[in-house]
């Protein structure tokens, strides 16, 4: 009876693991037609929704985000009335004539064949359900719809100032998604984006002219060229349109691009992942893109052996777009440019196959865990392509910055709300970034990336939170590491230590280190004596609940722990204080302190190396 009860207990806690930790799941099947004439989109979808969840519904949701491209629609207003608009939107929506405007439009829609009642506000649609969708049960939308492709303002549009002719990227009624905060049916404001996981069978068509790139492989490259087509394979094009068919499994989203310009280069990597570079080969693209492969080949191989192996086999860097926006294996950036911008924006588009497209975080609400984290990847990937040296040596800089001038909001907060766009620049590329850098401090270089590729292989294709991330470096660290997710993105507290005081008594020196900041964290100290030696203390912080291990080929002596709630610390050495040529706190620069200059006793009258940089 006992045995039966234990095994009851244990089925019931695992059911409920299993149920926290659901995600919905969807199945697109596509059939679309491009008139290049008019730039209207038309087609239908057939949707097979599975709901995984242990809810009842009643209702789902559909995005519509081409219709944020019109005068008045949220994402105008918005544009036009934060105090740091965006230079790419600012009143260009608000100007739009009604034969350049995106729309989309439901033409019919049912569920199971049966009609449903639909709602539009904005970009968002909501659909009573014929009848209830009941957990563990999956459902089939069939949908036509028709849409007119903008003209380009912000990701998503045609003409763009470089002359690609579409970039079709959030371009279809979409799904939203559905999980255990409910449903994150967010309008479109330009933001982020939150998407459900599944497989897309697409199939697109074309005038003939115009070469297709985008998410996914292609099925029918022997009817297609282009490129596409295996050496020696002879390709047959039936006459008129062309219709491209994509599929992909296992992704977020579907992007695609069409020019009829598009040069078609492939490279493999050392993995044999094909990296294909679609681009229009002029004199202003060809001298940068003609080394694009390249880079993208040495910096993706990087990526993968530094953060964990690429899910997929193929990835496409097509010129299209307003700058550089990523989608599951592809991305879409400006073709024209300097080497190291566009180098420097395909390789942080590239890292996004890992921190967006492998590790599907909420970037409406997590987009420091997004952004953030592919900055720091991007980081370390072009310093190894261009042999550069502290890759991330800027970010403390632009942190203190934002924070002496007020700029620094707080990163847990949704990515829309943020009060201003360098807000949110701050609050999610540059403190997500420098969460990272400052965990591979509190944890050693070797614990942090094993702990990143634990964190990928355990959570990839998932929908990881920040406990998630957390959790994966605390069992690779040992070390206790929530209160410094606390204190750095649910608080927009700040880290200053001092060396307060450094005085004799007696024979022995005392330091006095204070803590000025509200957050604490572990504190590196040097000591130098004259001749050139140095002693290196680690002093750890009790939150921590232990030490990270030395790196290689250092020396140092561990100290009892600062509890947190002591302003102070007293460090006591037997040599007078004439014999000490400096003390400093943190001499590598890892925190992001904002009074380096009380770091170091004597005070250096000279610019700490953050200054000078």
């Amino acid at each position: 009876m006992r045995s039966l009860s234990l095994l009851l207990v244990c089925t019931v806690t695992t059911t409920l693991a299993q149920n926290y930790r659901w995600q919905q799941r969807v199945e697109y099947t596509m059939n679309v037609a491009l008139d290049v004439t008019t730039h209207r989109l038309t087609g239908n979808q057939q949707l097979v929704y599975f709901n995984n969840s242990p809810d009842t519904l009643q209702k789902v949701y559909y995005h519509l985000y081409f219709n944020a491209f019109q005068p008045g629609s949220m994402m105008d207003v918005r544009s036009r009335t934060i105090s740091d608009p965006d230079p790419r939107v600012g009143k260009r929506i608000a100007a739009l004539k009604p034969d350049e405007i995106g729309y989309q439009k439901i033409i019919r829609l049912t569920q199971d064949g049966l009609p449903v009642k639909t709602t539009i506000t904005g970009t968002v649609m909501e659909v009573a359900l014929a009848r209830p969708l009941l957990p563990q049960t999956k459902t089939l939308f069939t949908l036509e719809f028709e849409a007119q492709v903008p003209v380009q303002i912000r990701r998503s549009g045609r003409n763009n100032r470089e002359g690609i002719a579409y970039s079709m990227t959030q371009w279809y009624p979409k799904m939203a998604e559905y999980d255990h905060q409910g449903w994150h049916n967010y309008p479109y404001v330009a933001r982020e984006f939150h998407q459900v996981w599944g497989d897309f069978d697409v199939k697109i068509t074309i005038d003939p002219t115009f070469v297709v790139a985008g998410t996914g492989k292609l099925q029918n490259p022997e009817q297609i060229g282009h490129g596409y087509e295996p050496k020696g394979t002879k390709v047959s094009r039936p006459a008129g349109a062309l219709t491209w068919h994509f599929k992909a499994k296992d992704v977020i989203d579907f992007a695609w691009a069409a020019d009829p310009d598009y040069q078609h280069d492939q490279v493999k990597t050392k993995d044999g992942v094909t990296l294909h570079f679609f681009y229009q080969k002029n004199k202003k693209t060809e001298p940068v893109w003609s080394q694009l492969p390249a880079i993208g080949s040495s910096a993706f191989q990087f990526l993968s052996d530094t953060f964990g192996k690429y899910s997929f086999d193929t990835y496409s860097v097509i010129q299209g777009g307003d700058g550089g926006m990523e989608y599951p294996m592809c991305t879409l950036i400006l073709g024209e440019g300097s080497l190291e911008g566009v180098a420097g924006t395909m390789i942080h588009e590239m890292a996004h196959s890992w921190y967006q497209m492998a590790l599907a975080t909420n970037e409406s609400l997590y987009a420091w865990m997004d952004e953030g984290f592919t900055v720091y990847a991007s980081n370390e990937a072009e310093a190894f392509v261009f042999g550069t040296k502290d890759p991330h040596r800027y970010l403390n800089r632009s942190y203190i910055g934002r924070v002496s001038q007020n700029l620094f909001e707080l990163p847990s907060q949704h990515s829309d709300h943020f009060t201003t766009n360098t807000g949110y620049t701050t609050g999610s590329y540059t403190a997500g970034a420098l969460v990272l850098n400052q965990l591979k401090y509190l944890v050693g270089t070797e614990n942090f990336y094993k702990g990143m590729r634990y964190y990928y292989n355990t959570w990839k294709m998932r929908h990881p939170e920040p406990i998630d991330f957390i959790r994966c470096m605390e069992k690779v660290s040992g070390l206790q590491l929530t209160w410094f997710l606390r204190y750095f993105i649910y608080t927009t507290k700040r880290i200053d230590y001092a060396v307060a005081n450094v005085e004799d008594r007696g024979d022995s020196t005392y330091i006095t280190l204070a803590r000025l900041g509200e957050i604490p964290m572990p504190v590196d100290l040097v000591i130098q004596y004259p001749g050139g030696r140095r002693e290196q203390i680690y002093i750890p912080m009790n939150e921590l609940m232990g030490s990270k291990p030395a790196e290689r080929g250092e020396t140092r002596d561990v100290m009892p722990t600062w509890n947190w709630v002591a302003p102070t610390y007293l460090i006591k050495r037997k040599k007078s204080q004439s014999s000490i040529e400096s003390v400093e706190i943190d001499p590598l620069e890892f925190l992001p302190d904002i009074n380096r200059k009380n770091n170091k006793w004597p005070a250096d009258p000279g610019e700490t190396k953050q200054e000078r940089e």
